[in-house]
């Protein structure tokens, strides 16, 4: 009996220490012991064969067959400014690194560790462009845009006293791929720009809490149907000092979009989409005229047109550029000629293809990025443009990112899985030959935590519907589970993809091990990279055919054997934060509880450009408008529901949250809310730990079992 005992006693701590450790469910999107170890500022130097990443505290350089062969000692440098944190590194070639602080951008000759130069900028400078060629850095101050070079910092591009003009910043909240407003020609001899007029903008109301009395913060917010920004592009010429616009009739206040010069610098390239969003050109204009010279490309579709990448030369070729295009119902490459509107389709795939990455050195061959057969996937191809041959480079399951070489000869591969954190290979296209650089171990190996699966079902029409589930790791198909619901299902996001864990929250692998939780999303029709005709069904009513597929997903579930359908509960944010409603409201029962976060109540009181794109105006569409009104629902509201909301959020505002609180007092029915006074659409930083808490506290209070009275 002893010596039993005493074996016990020696085996005891061997087991302690092979047991897995739990993970507090709202502090676990945010537990550094979760993140995969990556490959930081991974990428090639332009002019070289060479890549770097940081490594040791430094940035190691590396070639082609992974030696190491220089780097970039970042202690000294920082010594050398007397930085006190990590370099924001801005621009790296063979010799030099660009730093930027809040008020200089440094550059600094690494091999010789010696600083060259440095520009100096007011704090408050924003939108900074930096630009190697003139050593300039073209940034904006309040609504106003100017230059800075070493010798002269604050010189004004284009200025107004009027507060209603806006320079050098994103237009058209940042719609239709636009993501900056700033744009270097590639020489750097010239700046082209954005420049809106707001005047007929309404003006919404955000409140600053933390002044005494709380102070009022106007932001210029055009809801569907009502005054529009009308935009212009501004070209400033560096040696003549001199700013000109380019000669178009904005009177209709259409949208100016996906910009680009020519290698020459003498055209710029615009897309200009009608309001109604339902055509538009692709114009060039001579950059010292300002006049229009042809059009060089049309779409027209009756749902909608949706340009979001702008047109790319070929190196060799000046006057051929590539133009992506959904026209043929799947996002594709067409060869265009900037001398005349003669095109070419360069490929006819019938899945989407995301990025154009680059070319060869002789302009032979254009590498991409898309998802290929299965949507949830994103692999790399070359596509030769003369004959438009195409060959797949990836062929590990999973999602592929690359970055390519300035002379298209390797790219590096970061891949992951479902069951494969994060690994990197260097490839070369030529030998078409793979090595791997790095494999992360998986950072949740010694943690309890949910596991996740695929799955795919169908929707009524028999289309394959994509879906995930979280299980927790000791799952016992004889149980029942109650479930969480989480959605999105709304343009412009996928949350079903075969990454690492699925791309799914580390919270909610938490909640599925802590709380013996299942968590189940399926990406509807109207989600991305399915085409325009899975995406496009939504077009005039963004609810019904959302709901439809979601509800496919509830009775599948309820089909399962381990789910407790007596507590489903459903959870999503913006466009989910409506979808969520929706379905709370008008199927009743389904769910006993909801959290809708961010959540969009009325579409009228959304943004024009994403609004009418779906919806078209409410005097157009009054039926659509009427019937995706979340406040007209709230009258069959069982169970509980919780709205979360952003005070000051400047995309989904504060009126949605206002207005089916009204709603509730009306129709006598009791909904709980939760306010971030300092937040705006997305909470952020440490208050998103309280943010989970919030969702998880209100999700394991009321979608309990039903009790007997």
């Amino acid at each position: 009996m002893r010596r039993i005992t005493l074996l016990m006693a020696l085996c005891l701590p061997l087991l302690c220490f092979a047991q897995k450790e739990r993970v507090a469910t709202d502090k676990a999107n945010y537990d550094p012991k979760l993140w995969t170890k990556r490959l930081y500022n991974l990428q090639w130097i332009p002019g070289t064969e060479t890549y770097m990443y940081y490594k040791d505290g430094n940035i190691a350089i590396f070639d082609p067959k992974g030696e190491e062969v220089g780097g970039i000692n970042i202690a000294k440098l920082s010594q050398t400014y007397e930085l006190k944190s990590y370099p924001d590194i801005v621009y790296v070639d063979g010799s030099q690194v660009v730093v930027e602080t809040p008020d200089h951008f440094y550059i600094y000759d690494y091999l010789i560790e010696r600083p060259m130069f440095e520009i100096a900028l007011p704090e408050k400078a924003e939108n900074r462009a930096y630009n190697h060629e003139q050593r300039a850095v073209a940034y904006t101050m309040d609504n106003n845009l100017f230059l800075a070079t070493e010798a002269e910092p604050r010189f004004p591009i284009a200025v107004s006293k009027n507060e209603n003009i806006i320079s050098g910043q994103a237009i058209h909240r940042n719609e239709f791929g636009i993501q900056e407003g700033i744009f270097w020609s590639p020489k750097g001899n010239y700046i082209a720009f954005y420049e809106k007029d707001v005047t007929h903008v309404g003006d919404y109301p955000l409140v600053d809490i933390n002044t005494t009395p709380a102070t009022l913060k106007n932001i210029k917010y055009p809801m569907a149907g009502t005054h529009n920004e009308i935009a212009r592009v501004g070209v400033f010429d560096l040696k003549e000092r001199k700013t000109s616009y380019l000669r178009i009739d904005n009177r209709d206040a259409h949208y100016l979009t996906n910009l680009a010069w020519s290698p020459d610098e003498n055209q710029l390239l615009l897309a200009e989409v009608k309001r109604s969003q339902d055509h538009y050109d692709l114009n060039s204009y001579d950059r010292a005229s300002g006049q229009k010279i042809q059009t060089l490309w049309q779409e027209s579709n009756p749902k909608w047109v949706e340009p979001e990448n702008a047109a790319i030369f070929l190196p060799n070729k000046p006057q051929e550029f590539i133009w992506m295009s959904e026209k043929d119902g799947f996002m594709n490459l067409y060869l265009c000629d900037a001398s005349s509107a003669k095109s070419r389709q360069l490929t006819s795939f019938k899945w989407v293809v995301q990025e154009v990455l680059g070319f060869d050195a002789k302009g032979e061959n254009v590498f991409i990025g898309g998802t290929g057969e299965d949507p949830r996937e994103r692999h790399i191809y070359s596509v030769n443009i003369r004959k438009s041959t195409v060959k797949k480079l990836t062929t590990k399951e999973g999602a592929h990112d690359a970055y390519l070489s300035d002379n298209g000869r390797y790219f590096l591969d970061v891949h992951s899985a479902l069951n494969t954190p994060y690994n990197v290979s260097l490839f070369d296209i030529q030998a078409n030959t793979s090595k791997t650089l790095y494999e992360a171990e998986n950072p949740l190996a010694n943690y309890q935590l949910g596991k996740v699966e695929l799955l795919t079902l169908k929707a009524d029409d028999g289309t394959p519907l994509y879906a995930k589930m979280v299980k927790p790791s000791d799952f016992d198909p004889e149980k029942k589970y109650p479930v969480l619901v989480y959605v999105y299902g709304g343009p412009h996001d996928q949350l079903v993809i075969n990454q690492w864990n699925g791309a799914t929250y580390p919270w909610m692998l938490a909640l599925a091990e802590n709380e013996q939780y299942l968590v189940f999303t399926l990406d509807n029709r109207g989600s991305e990279n399915r085409g325009f005709a899975f995406e496009s069904v939504i077009h005039r009513n963004l609810a019904t055919y959302a709901m439809k597929d979601q509800m496919t997903g509830v009775e599948y579930l309820k089909s399962l054997p381990y789910v407790d359908s007596n507590r489903l509960a459903i959870y999503g944010w913006s466009f989910g934060g409506f979808l969520t409603s929706s379905l709370m409201y008008r199927h009743p029962g389904t769910f006993t509880t909801a959290i809708a976060g961010g959540a969009v109540i009325d579409w009228k009181y959304y943004e024009a450009m994403y609004g009418e794109r779906y919806m078209d105006t409410p005097e157009e569409n009054p039926e659509g408008y009427q019937d995706n009104l979340v406040t007209r629902y709230i009258k069959n509201l069982q169970g509980n529901i919780l709205y979360i909301h952003g005070y000051i959020d400047p995309i989904v505002l504060p009126q949605h949250m206002l207005a089916i609180s009204q709603a509730a007092i009306d129709e006598g029915k009791v909904i709980h809310s939760f306010l971030y006074p300092n937040q705006e659409h997305n909470v952020r930083g440490a208050e998103s730990i309280h943010l989970t808490k919030i969702i998880v506290d209100f999700l394991l209070k009321n979608n309990k079992p039903a009790t007997n009275d």
